[in-house]
């Protein structure tokens, strides 16, 4: 590592401070940013000169970032050995839905009355900062959305169940819908639903919770996209 390489892992590189870490850590997080905020589009190759010099890292860092990400299904490597972000079309998003409906509300019902107090009190805070976040924020919105689902799926106790459903939300989450804030309100809503039911301890709630919000995505998915 160069002195000016070591300068940036201590003080952080491109897109604004993010947590310390190794160069490779970084470029990992500014990568998954980068894609959740649609600047890195589905099926477009990555220049690893021009993306190096974005985040002002060397190439190895970087090739070790989307290793991480190919890994974990972000990316997928073509007959050229060069990276994309993976494209996941409607019929591969829409059955995704129909395998986390059955996983997640199991898991919902698994960790009903599991989960620590203060963490679904924090998620209440988090969802409520933005739903009145103004203008729309769609980073909170995931970063939200991701805390939700956390809640039960690290607090169900089946490890596997876990791994599955958390793969399975790296593929819905490169779906790309427009209108994405359109889904703001009722995501509040049924978010708020799931954590009332994991607060009550009410299994059976939860479930019903969680397998509704994800029907609904299901419908958002062919309206927005009819």
């Amino acid at each position: 590592m160069t002195s000016a390489d070591g300068e940036r892992e201590r003080n952080g590189i491109g897109l604004g401070h993010r947590p310390r870490g190794t160069l490779s850590d970084q470029a990992y997080q500014s990568l998954s940013q980068l894609i959740r905020e649609r600047e890195l589009r589905a099926g477009e190759p990555l220049v690893e000169q021009h993306l190096a010099a974005r985040l002002g890292v060397s190439r190895t860092p970087l090739r070790h970032a989307m290793q991480r990400l190919e890994a974990e299904g972000l990316l997928r490597k073509t007959a050229n050995r060069s990276h994309i972000v993976r494209t996941v079309e409607l019929k591969e998003y829409l059955q995704s839905l129909r395998v986390r409906e059955t996983l997640e509300a199991e898991a919902a019902a698994l960790a009903a009355g599991a989960v620590p107090l203060e963490a679904i009190a924090h998620a209440r805070q988090e969802l409520e900062a933005v739903r009145a976040s103004r203008p729309y924020d769609m980073l909170g919105h995931w970063r939200s959305d991701d805390e939700v689902h956390r809640l039960f799926l690290d607090h169900c106790g089946n490890e596997v169940m876990t791994r599955i459903v958390l793969s399975l939300r790296v593929t819905t989450q490169l779906f790309e819908i427009d209108r994405l804030v359109d889904r703001l309100e009722p995501d509040s809503r049924e978010h708020e639903q799931i954590l009332d039911a994991l607060e009550a301890g009410d299994a059976k709630a939860a479930r019903r919770a969680v397998a509704a919000h994800i029907r609904s995505l299901f419908r958002f998915a062919v309206s927005a996209v009819g």
